[in-house]
């Protein structure tokens, strides 16, 4: 019997457009479950030094109507090996925007010696929630 593959992403979805889709169709063509972490307003805050404009819940409400995804939970902190723990996945997928921070470097060793990776895709270049949001500021003055 062929083992299920099991995936794993994870970020914020705020303005949720054609580049969080491109990397949720992306990653479910690599495994047979996908499961998409969202990360809530106070996570947001501590990293990036804003919160969304989405709820948590509007944001989780639109991850859970697309097709590609088969389960949506909440990501509480950033510690992906600790998700590797509770999720068991085979495969992370994660923006190449990514691709050579220390963070993730540390991420993929650890995985490895589980059995586990990561897989990069192409960052959509021409949206970004960064530029909506810029776009929104604009239109509001």
């Amino acid at each position: 019997m062929k083992k299920e593959i099991v995936g794993y992403t994870s970020g914020v979805f705020d303005m949720f457009h054609v580049g969080h889709l491109n990397i949720l169709k992306q990653a479910k063509k690599h495994c047979d479950y996908l499961i998409v972490a969202v990360s809530p307003d106070e996570l947001v805050f501590s990293y990036k030094g804003k919160k969304p404009i989405m709820s948590l819940e509007d944001r989780m409400a639109i991850i859970e109507a697309i097709k590609y995804v088969d389960k949506v939970v909440i990501q509480h902190d950033r510690d992906k090996i600790k998700a590797y723990h509770n999720y068991k996945f085979d495969i992370m997928f994660v923006g190449d925007d990514w691709k050579g921070n220390p963070l993730f470097e540390e991420v993929e060793k650890e995985l490895i010696k589980h059995g586990s990776k990561i897989q990069f895709f192409s960052y959509t270049n021409k949206v970004s929630s960064t530029k909506l949001r810029s776009i929104l500021k604009d239109e509001i003055k």
